[in-house]
């Protein structure tokens, strides 16, 4: 990970569709904003994000934070066309806001875990999909044929509930910016995830 400031991000991120592709560099920005968690939940945290998003302060009767005790703090990130965050889970529940450009969520339920590929929970990875969703091989992982999901498309404004354990897979789809809270734990959907071995 490398530390920047925004405007020299921007300068990385605003590039041309003739600068873009697989085998080019992608950037990706990345703030948090830490609240009752303190500093140690991240180095330079940015807290003036409880000010300026006030939706996400845990208080209670919050629409997007279900459970002001169990807050994970904000975390927004910013990104250029091309970035993706491959496939996975958290294990909490997500309350997502899109705050300019496009971004594609490609979202599928727990009881989907044993098509995905996951790799085990000890690996570096656990929690994410060793299929490449971008170009799947399917003659390695041929039960991924048979998952189903549900696509997505947020733009600026919009915002997504993401219950407990749902896998997501996400593409920005042009310069965009995006900030979530996790909070608390919903169990219903423990039991697809626990067959999985987590």
């Amino acid at each position: 990970m490398m530390r920047m400031d925004y405007k020299t991000w921007l300068k990385h991120a605003n590039t041309t569709d003739d600068n873009l592709g697989p085998d080019k560099e992608h950037w990706y920005y990345r703030l948090i904003g830490c609240g009752d968690l303190g500093q140690d939940c991240d180095r330079g945290s940015s807290e003036y994000l409880y000010d300026e998003l006030r939706f996400f302060q845990p208080v209670e009767d919050r629409l997007y934070v279900v459970d002001p005790e169990e807050q994970k703090g904000i975390h927004c990130r910013f990104g250029m066309k091309g970035v993706i965050a491959e496939n996975h889970f958290d294990a909490s529940r997500n309350a997502i806001v899109l705050l300019g450009g496009e971004r594609r969520y490609i979202l599928s339920h727990p009881n989907q875990c044993q098509k995905l590929a996951l790799f085990p929970k000890a690996h570096p990875s656990g929690r994410h999909s060793a299929v490449d969703w971008s170009d799947p091989d399917l003659n390695s992982y041929p039960d991924f044929a048979y998952a189903t999901a549900n696509e997505v498309v947020l733009q600026a404004g919009d915002a997504l509930y993401l219950p407990t354990f749902w896998f997501h897979f996400i593409v920005s789809l042009e310069l965009n910016f995006q900030c979530n809270q996790r909070s608390g734990v919903s169990r219903e959907s423990r039991g697809w995830i626990k067959d999985c071995g987590f």
